[in-house]
């Protein structure tokens, strides 16, 4: 366990060096100058110089590489142009939507997978099963901003239960998850019909296999010997998709924020790349990263600490 723990952190520590060279890079060519976007096009050549200079602009791309490298080694994400906050301010202020956000909508996406991936599994072939996996596949077709907007026209015009949009803050816990009801929705939906259909299939090649034939020979009946045997060995895979989920509900819900108007991390994302904001977009992108390769991390120690064959491979 220790061996393959060690290889995991090394492949973690060159996934965090490619991705913040990578980003870094990807941010860097982008076609303008900062400077000249934010005093606009009647600016004097000496301001904007000064502005360069001050933002750190007219520095070789090595040196500001190791600059905000060493910055986020130390805590420091480096101070927004736009805002004149730091941006550890900014992420502080915004994750406290994005992350309940995400935790809202895996949790829907979880408690609707595992009772359709079973149920599902378990009357194979029955009308049950083949409209569950139509509906799943249905909701793996679906954009889920697409049907976020279908939620707010129902919900929120038409009905009038939900708000359209906004935050209302975490003083009031149940207004505030009234705000991300409809948002956690809409990302959890697609999320539940992939995961269902992925535990169907583990539950499905589990029930092939002979200790679940041997159950069965000692009297078990399917239904015992699926919650019995099948069930915990299907879990397996589905852990794996589940750290996944959570690590693209958190990072890829920019475009939900946008259309909820939450306040969120991806909010900031898409506001400091319309600001060309570059050190924002490089220390939130980075960190978010940061986050997904951490979850995976942890995902692949769980896995291997319920599947004793991965540690005898490493």
């Amino acid at each position: 366990m220790i061996r393959y723990t060690l290889r995991r952190l090394i492949s973690l520590l060159l996934s965090l060096l490619a991705a913040s060279i990578i980003i870094f890079a990807v941010i860097e060519v982008i076609p303008g100058d900062p400077a000249a976007f934010m005093l606009g096009v009647n600016a004097r050549e000496d301001t904007l110089a000064a502005l360069r200079d001050q933002m750190g602009l007219n520095d070789p791309l090595p040196i500001r590489y190791l600059a905000w490298v060493g910055g986020l080694l130390t805590g420091d994400l480096g101070t927004s142009w736009t805002y004149k906050t730091p941006v550890a301010d900014l992420v502080s202020d915004r994750i406290w939507v994005s992350l309940p956000l995400a935790l809202y909508a895996l949790t829907l996406s979880t408690l609707i997978a595992f009772p359709a991936g079973i149920i599902a599994a378990a009357r194979r072939g029955g009308p049950a099963d083949l409209g569950i996996m139509g509906a799943t596949q249905l909701g793996v077709a679906i954009p889920n901003f697409w049907f976020a907007m279908i939620l707010v026209l129902i919900f929120a015009i038409n009905l009038r239960w939900f708000s359209a949009g906004g935050f209302a803050g975490w003083d009031d816990p149940l207004a505030a998850l009234k705000s991300l009801t409809l948002p956690a929705i809409a990302l959890a939906l697609p999320q539940a019909a992939i995961l269902a259909r992925v535990m169907r299939s583990s539950l499905l090649d589990m029930l092939g296999e002979d200790f679940i034939r041997t159950a069965r020979a000692k009297g078990l009946s399917r239904r015992q010997a699926l919650w019995r045997h099948a069930l915990r060995n299907a879990l397996i895979p589905v852990l794996t998709i589940i750290g996944l989920q959570f690590s693209f509900l958190l990072a890829g819900g920019i475009i939900i924020e946008q259309v909820f108007f939450l306040p969120g991390l991806g909010r900031l994302i898409f506001q400091a790349i319309s600001a060309r904001d570059l050190i924002v977009v490089e220390s939130v992108v980075m960190l978010l990263v940061f986050t997904v390769i951490i979850v995976n991390f942890a995902v692949d120690l769980a896995y291997a600490a319920v599947d004793p064959r991965l540690r005898r491979r490493a």
